[in-house]
């Protein structure tokens, strides 16, 4: 067998490991974080959704709420209507929606800041935010080895574009954001994945403009 096939056996192994005890969990615990940080009967916009898996979870738990996905690309059975865009300019104008998601979509991004920008300009109120904190060469290790194995598959652009604390507190201040809730113990990994993939890499923001 030659390398390049055991390299693809070993792929295939890790993306269905994946797949089978880490996904299911991960959508399920970030639908319900999210699905309580959302207003009534509002109009949501979700920037990078995806297949939607995290969209339709969302909506099962809140009927009342709307949601417009947008991605760079589009999969081939998404769950909800998707819209695909350049990655940079979103096509909405100005306080078109009441909230703004980006699950882990930012450091997906050629300028996280500027894309960031653009979800504030079409947000009349809330941006929420799922991404991760940067702590180090082991945690910048960690999360590449993560954000591989979830989406190297999926021609998902990578260039692991994490920032630290500091610097995410510098981007809302500069964007004239304030924090309505953060959370940085997401459980998203059940035992024993937890103890090397969760730990304080992760973080869901309620931001408000």
């Amino acid at each position: 067998m030659s390398k390049n096939r055991i390299y693809k056996e070993v792929e295939n192994i890790i993306e269905k490991s994946h797949a089978f005890f880490v996904f299911s969990r991960r959508t399920s615990v970030i639908s319900s974080l999210i699905s309580n940080l959302l207003p009534s009967n509002s109009n949501i916009l979700d920037i990078g959704c995806g297949d939607g898996t995290i969209d339709r979870k969302i909506l099962s738990l809140r009927p009342d709420i709307k949601i417009t996905g947008l991605d760079v690309l589009k999969r081939k059975k998404p769950l909800i209507p998707v819209i695909v865009f350049d990655g940079k300019t979103i096509p909405f104008a100005d306080n078109s929606y009441d909230s703004v998601l980006l699950i882990d979509t930012l450091h997906h991004a050629s300028s996280p800041e500027n894309l960031l920008k653009e979800a504030v300009r079409v947000s009349r109120k809330y941006i929420i935010i799922k991404d991760h904190y940067l702590g180090g060469k082991m945690s910048l290790y960690i999360l590449r080895f993560m954000d591989w194995i979830g989406n190297d598959a999926h021609d998902v652009n990578l260039p692991y574009n994490y920032y630290s604390y500091q610097k995410w507190e510098k981007i809302f201040e500069e964007l004239g954001l304030s924090k309505d809730k953060v959370i940085t113990r997401l459980n998203i990994y059940p035992f024993p994945f937890n103890l090397v993939f969760g730990r304080n890499y992760h973080f869901l923001a309620q931001l408000r403009k």
